[in-house]
């Protein structure tokens, strides 16, 4: 199948690579010259200059894929396509934008007769080999037009991955590592509830490896320390414990090269799923405790003047005269 993609970073250029290795013929452009023809001379793509001509050597009715940051970029991005695309062609925006902003995109765009899908992309640089999971959002005769590209990013499913109950049966709707959740915004709101998860599931992660690294130091009894071995620990929670994931995997493996992982930051960023997941549990009315916490978390590893815990011990001190002072008090 032939295609446009735009946008090669790290998540793009490696669907590039992907779908050109299940014989997908890309059209890609990038801002970077050099990684565009880079990636032409590894995959066999077609680089072009600009957006202008890579649409015109797309045979009608075109699919283009777009893989740029999300926010005002992307809108750029399909403003400007929606003037060169005619009807039926397929805009996939494949990036983490906001699902409101998918909605009023695909209805503008729909206006022109030009049919896009949303799909929420998962997988990070391990997609290449791994495959990705895909959230798609849109049409159905748009999801329809994708579908072998879809397939080709997806990890798939093999006889030893199939749900038991099903063995020999259809595959059920996600089996094969794609599913259209339905109309236009739905794909990227399923990938952000998603990234909200993930935000809660490594904050628990997190704090129990935190209580294992403490347990050494803080002393409750004379028989409550324990010198414990982190990283095996990991490792024996990947092979048959409930808590098994490919979270807990990624873990084990930064364990293991850097077992205090003093090579990394405290600071934990956040792109704006999980704070999207919030909000959208606030405007739904619906408790989202965990997801709360977690980003409020990332929030704090951020906070490096620590105000507001100098204020609780001041607190703290004024009230009940507990030791809260500093050493410069």
């Amino acid at each position: 199948m032939e295609l446009g993609f735009v946008g090669l970073g790290r998540m793009g250029g490696n669907m590039v690579r992907r779908l050109s290795k299940a014989g997908h013929h890309c059209h890609i452009f990038a801002n970077s010259a050099a990684t565009r023809e880079e990636i032409a001379a590894e995959t066999g793509a077609t680089a072009w200059p600009d957006l202008p001509a890579l649409v015109a050597a797309l045979t009608p009715p075109r699919v283009i894929w777009l893989m740029v940051p999300a926010g005002e970029v992307t809108g750029q991005v399909l403003d400007e396509l929606a003037g060169f695309c005619g009807p039926d062609d397929v805009i996939v925006d494949g990036g983490n934008s906001h699902f409101k902003e998918s909605v009023a995109r695909a209805g503008s765009l729909a206006k022109r007769g030009i049919l896009m899908a949303d799909c929420g992309t998962s997988g990070g640089v391990f997609g290449l080999t791994r495959g990705y999971s895909l959230m798609l959002g849109g049409t159905q005769a748009a999801v329809t037009r994708i579908a072998p590209l879809l397939d080709a990013l997806a990890p798939g499913i093999d006889a030893a991955q199939r749900t038991p109950a099903r063995d020999g049966g259809p595959e059920a709707p996600g089996e094969q590592g794609w599913l259209h959740c339905g109309k236009a915004g739905s794909g990227h709101y399923v990938k952000m509830i998603h990234n909200g998860i993930e935000y809660g599931m490594m904050q628990a992660m997190a704090e129990g490896f935190a209580l294992f690294a403490s347990a050494k130091n803080e002393v409750v009894a004379e028989d409550y320390r324990y010198d414990l071995d982190l990283a095996a620990i990991a490792e024996v929670w990947r092979r048959g414990s409930v808590v098994s994931s490919w979270l807990l995997d990624l873990g084990a493996d930064a364990l293991a090269a850097n077992p205090s992982l003093d090579l990394y930051s405290a600071e934990v960023t956040e792109s704006g799923e999980g704070r999207w997941t919030v909000e959208a549990a606030i405007d739904q009315r619906t408790s989202a405790q965990v997801l709360a916490a977690a980003l409020f978390a990332r929030f704090a590893s951020r906070d490096a003047d620590q105000l507001g815990n100098r204020f609780l011990s001041a607190l703290r001190n004024k009230f009940g005269r507990h030791p809260s002072l500093s050493s410069k008090g």
